[in-house]
């Protein structure tokens, strides 16, 4: 009789990443009972979550009653439905609103992890069945002290960031602490956002004496029998897993063969974690894995910082665009010169613009493309790492003429003065009759708080010299396709059975959201709620 596979040690589960989805993963599994470990490729922890602002979107929270928020899960029920567009299967949606508070009730009792409401953010689509304009579904960590972490605090990705997202700009705050206050968050080594959930997650993994190495990059599955019975990392190390391995290694943007394999639309200048290469879904494929929603990511627009070497990401080098194309005085050109899209829609609805292909010309009709705004947007509002009134960064193209910036950029003068004195037009009607922009109630969420509800906090006249333009790139905060799943995260063969031993979390399954993007945090939000429900499966077998 032969022998079976030979491991170098062996525990009850293996996951391998350390994002939330297998942090949550993790965590949950060893409060049940398990011996767990957990490995990361990358020489530090946190993947792309570290570089995230940890918000959670999670429609009928325990948090919304104190904020007067009416909510409920057939609600969310109603409006994901409505945004599915086919590519949600209904369980995956009850399985989610379904779990939410159960979710958040068990790491209230049982981990440090503390989340509250980010008052009033809007759902990305709050005109649909079900959403809330009001907000009340984007929840986010407290601070997080890394003095608990002891010899860890210094090996996660990113750097610190001490604020709450509702401090920041985008969520309605200045982006400022008094001095005082940043030197005491400083001091204590307080982290919100991100790495704050994170922070809180791990200390979880360290209180329930949870094996974590970092430097470990998965290479193969291991089966016997057709049962995913460990894992084979780069260096030879030989892992076995006794009830199963959890595949949370992030998604494959940063894999060019993969994105062009896969994805619907160009993808460019990732702002993730370097490490996001598709590890687990070869690892998967390898194994007879079904695959869904592999054609979708978490779009997003981002420009490119020059003079960053080696790998840019989130916060080095690679900017996401948020406020900066939702503010008055600013506009999205293609190299037509014209406007091609409501610049002020939420960021992965936005992708679809950038994926308009033209049949003649047999390319792409938004790529390259620029964003456009003038003095006065500098002046009342910053951006691009500049304070409002600072001088403007040397990288922008900038011409003090509308034709002289046209030239720079290399789209037609013409077309770009015409564009510009249409959208002045539009912007002193207060409304955007070709993309409407500043109809959604989130559309002005991120622009001129000051002058929000309304249209007039995202439109505003472009006619103060001089003008400035950079490159905006189609890219992705992360891919969502993965091998199928459960909705308890076990992983699907190309009939539809389940494959003995193995799961998969995060961006690294089937996104269960599908197409969607429900609101801010809607990544982290099925990352929680089915890391819980995939812990727990693990821990059962």
């Amino acid at each position: 009789m032969a022998a079976g596979p030979s491991f170098d040690r062996t525990h009850d589960v293996v996951v391998l990443g350390s994002g939330c989805a297998g942090m949550m993963s993790a965590l949950v599994a060893a409060d049940q009972g398990a011996d767990v470990a957990l490995f990361e490729k990358a020489g530090v922890l946190g993947g792309t979550t570290a570089l995230s602002s940890g918000v959670a979107w999670l429609p009928a929270n325990r948090y919304q009653a104190e904020h007067g928020v009416s909510d409920s899960p057939d609600e969310a029920r109603d409006y994901l439905t409505a945004l599915s567009n086919g590519l949600i299967r209904p369980e995956f949606t009850d399985a989610f609103v379904s779990t939410v508070d159960e979710m958040l009730e068990w790491t209230e009792e049982r981990t440090p992890l503390r989340m509250r409401l980010v008052p009033g953010y809007p759902d990305y689509h709050p005109e649909f069945p079900g959403g809330k304009p009001g907000g009340g579904r984007s929840t986010e960590p407290t601070l997080f002290s890394f003095d608990e972490l002891g010899e860890w605090a210094d090996r996660f990705l990113g750097v610190r960031r001490s604020m709450y997202v509702a401090e920041t700009p985008v969520g309605g705050g200045t982006g400022f602490l008094t001095p005082e206050e940043d030197e005491r968050r400083a001091a204590q080594r307080l982290e919100g956002l991100g790495r704050g959930l994170l922070g809180a997650l791990f200390k979880g993994l360290l209180d329930h004496g949870v094996r974590v190495e970092t430097g470990a990059e998965a290479t193969r599955l291991v089966t016997e029998d057709g049962r995913v019975v460990g894992v084979e990392f780069a260096d030879g190390t030989r892992v076995g897993a006794r009830r199963g391995v959890v595949l949370a290694t992030g998604g494959f943007e940063r894999d060019p063969e993969l994105v062009a394999a896969f994805l619907r639309g160009p993808l460019s200048h990732s702002p993730g974690a370097p490490s996001n290469t598709g590890d687990g879904l070869r690892m998967a494929m390898r194994v007879g894995a079904g695959l869904g929603v592999m054609r979708e990511a978490w779009w997003v627009p981002v420009v490119a910082i020059p003079g960053f070497e080696g790998e840019q990401y989130s916060g080095h080098g690679i900017q996401l665009v948020q406020r900066e194309r939702t503010l008055p005085r600013t506009i999205m050109v293609n190299d037509e010169g014209r406007r091609f899209t409501n610049e002020a829609a939420n960021y992965n609805a936005l992708g679809a613009a950038f994926h308009v292909f033209h049949p003649t010309r047999f390319a792409y009709e938004n790529q390259p493309a620029w964003i456009v705004f003038d003095q006065g947007f500098l002046d009342s509002y910053g951006g691009y790492g500049v304070p409002p009134g600072g001088p403007a960064p040397d990288w922008l193209d900038r011409a003090d003429t509308l034709e002289e910036l046209a030239g720079r950029i290399g789209v037609p003068p013409g077309a770009l003065r015409s564009t510009v004195d249409r959208w002045n037009e539009l912007s002193d009607r207060g409304r955007d009759d070709d993309h409407g922009r500043g109809d959604s109630a989130y559309d002005g969420w991120c622009g001129d708080r000051d002058l929000y509800p309304g249209t007039m906090s995202t439109l505003g006249r472009i006619d103060r010299a001089p003008y400035f333009a950079a490159p905006i790139h189609s890219s992705s905060l992360g891919t969502k396709g993965g091998p199928r799943t459960t909705v308890d995260c076990e992983v699907l063969d190309v009939e539809g059975a389940p494959i003995p031993g193995l799961w998969a979390v995060g961006n690294a399954m089937a996104a269960p959201t599908g197409m969607v993007y429900g609101g801010a945090g809607g990544t982290l939000g099925p990352a929680m709620v089915f890391g819980y429900r995939c812990g727990r499966s693990v821990a059962a077998v």
